[in-house]
């Protein structure tokens, strides 16, 4: 960024939409359903200018590796998910180098990863148990994050010939985690952080296209039409206080009401959560923008 743009001042008569931080787009090093790598284009003509990026649902970060914030507080209820980034960010090296341990030959076998996941189920100790995350995200079916109602990953072998063991991506995102504080805790609270200079990216489990297709349970919590609709009602509250907020989510007629308040950008995508490709249709998704100058 440079000197004297409107992050600098924290007054928002106009939105700068966000540069991208470089030429070239930077991967996340988990598979992770609903990322938003293919989407970063558009996410970052939509961002407007600030000092901080705040990001209460960070999932695999592809919003946060590719924007060029002077920092970031990125958050997730996924506990173990921030673990993992905690032990990236501590100690890069040594970390990456003990994740490589699980992706031998030996270890893509259905015996091996049902042993190594009932290890993960069972583990209290930090640098293990996320490690053992890597190794589950990628030999896994389909790059699913999915707990019982006992906090369990139930993930299935996927069978995979050899899994990608992705070094360069977590050296990419250890040298981003520098800028960064990630923290395991809920939206609300996070959000509750937000201050003037801030813009917020919201990116939560969308809403069901159809009443079945709510297919995982991505953390115990879960994340049903009240806590889409308490959402909403915080980003506008946001907003009123001079912090941006842009989500993302399904376009249908809930979301449409939903998000009656915001600037709304429709487009299609295509999905990619099925392992089908017969069943990896275009769904028409949405960011809604939730802007100062809107609500005041």
């Amino acid at each position: 960024m440079q000197q004297g743009t409107l992050r600098k001042t924290h007054k928002w008569p106009l939105l700068l939409p966000h540069p991208a931080a470089t030429s070239h787009q930077i991967r996340p090093f988990l598979k992770w359903a609903g990322g938003k790598f293919r989407l970063l284009d558009r996410i970052n003509r939509t961002l407007p200018d600030g000092d901080r990026l705040i990001e209460p649902f960070l999932g695999s970060g592809s919003v946060f590796l590719n924007t060029d914030y002077d920092a970031y507080l990125v958050a997730d209820i996924n506990q173990d998910l921030i673990n993992l980034y905690q032990q990236l960010k501590k100690s890069p090296k040594s970390f990456i180098n003990y994740c490589q341990n699980w992706f031998q030959d030996s270890e893509n076998d259905k015996t091996a990863y049902y042993h190594w996941r009932d290890v993960f189920n069972q583990c209290t100790d930090p640098k293990e148990r996320s490690a053992l995350f890597v190794y589950i995200n990628r030999h896994g079916y389909n790059g699913l994050c999915r707990y019982n109602s006992k906090g369990k990953i139930n993930v299935p072998f996927g069978q995979y010939k050899k899994p990608y063991f992705p070094a360069d991506e977590m050296y990419q995102f250890a040298a981003k985690a520098k800028q960064a504080r990630f923290v395991c805790g809920d939206y609300e609270t996070i959000m509750g952080r937000a201050r003037a200079g801030d813009v917020v990216y919201c990116d939560p489990p969308y809403v069901p296209l159809t009443d079945s297709a709510n297919f995982t349970s991505y953390s115990q919590q879960g994340f049903g039409l009240d806590a889409q609709m308490q959402l909403a009602i915080k980003a506008r509250s946001l907003a009123k206080r001079g912090v941006p907020v842009v989500i993302s989510n399904h376009l249908n007629g809930f979301t449409k009401e939903l998000y009656e308040h915001a600037r709304i950008e429709s487009f299609k995508v295509r999905r990619f959560i099925s392992c089908k490709g017969n069943n990896r249709n275009n769904v028409e998704e949405l960011l809604a923008s939730y802007l100062p100058e809107d609500v005041n």
